[in-house]
């Protein structure tokens, strides 16, 4: 039978267990705030791109770039599940991963081959425990990713499509809803959908009332420069909706842990 010392200190374990997850709710609210906050100055900017790409489109509409090429058959396709570098963070990470190897074996059971690339220590450790071999791993930044970081991801899985190594690329991450829910999105990022130079009535009516432009360089070797960043920009989005789940993930952990650990006392 437990001693009133015992008791004592089993109390005074608690107390400081709930003062850590406390401090550690507060830490992730106030970086979920950051998160946000990038993500609504980030809108705008891929808004504009987005017009930018359709209007040069317009102008170049037979053209044949790289990152655009539909391929008659999907062999091999690379999936890139983001994962956070740590945990602690309630289902976050476990329900990305979840996903990708759901992907994963209903890509085999086609006959489709599969490639990964992992971004976040927590995604690299999981699949190197079941045997993946890994085309990419990058970490060390998902409390607060850079653009940066989406480039040097975004130029490797490039590289893998135009090379013909992969046919596809799928990114496999949570979207950010709010601090309580976080959506598992798949989204394909590579080949660019050709949609994204299609136009409506309303648009093509504006620019025939404005008149022609006159493009230089010609449209396009402005595509090829847009596109690359196109996807850098798609990626670096949803690192930030990353980010920002991982944060409401935490938090929300964080504050069931206090709750429990003051009912205890």
């Amino acid at each position: 039978m437990a001693t009133v010392q015992d008791i004592k200190r089993r109390i005074q374990s608690v107390r400081n267990t709930r003062k850590i997850t406390r401090a550690m709710e507060l830490v992730a609210a106030a970086k979920l705030r950051r998160a946000e906050q990038r993500i609504r100055a980030l809108r705008p900017y891929a808004e504009t791109m987005n017009e930018l790409i359709a209007g040069v489109g317009r102008a170049s509409a037979s053209v044949r770039l790289p990152l655009l090429e539909q391929r008659d058959q999907v062999e091999t396709v690379a999936i890139v599940p983001l994962t956070g570098d740590r945990g602690l963070a309630g289902a976050f990470n476990a329900q990305i991963l979840r996903r990708a190897f759901a992907l994963e074996r209903s890509l085999q059971a086609e006959g489709t081959k599969v490639r990964w690339v992992a971004v976040g220590k927590r995604g690299r450790s999981t699949l190197l425990f079941r045997r993946r071999e890994l085309a990419g791993a990058y970490m060390g930044f998902t409390d607060r990713p850079a653009y940066e970081d989406a480039q040097a991801i975004a130029h490797r899985v490039s590289e893998l499509f135009v090379e013909g190594e992969v046919d596809r690329v799928t990114l496999v991450y949570n979207t950010y809803v709010s601090a309580l829910t976080q959506r598992v999105t798949e989204q394909d990022v590579l080949p660019i959908s050709p949609e994204i130079l299609e136009t409506d009535e309303e648009e093509r009516a504006a620019d025939t009332l404005r008149g022609d432009f006159i493009f230089e360089p010609e449209p396009e070797e402005i595509l090829l420069r847009l596109l690359p960043v196109y996807v850098e920009t798609q990626i670096y989005r949803a690192l930030l909706e990353s980010t920002a789940s991982e944060q409401g993930a935490r938090m929300t952990a964080m504050r069931n842990a206090s709750k429990n650990a003051a009912d205890l006392i």
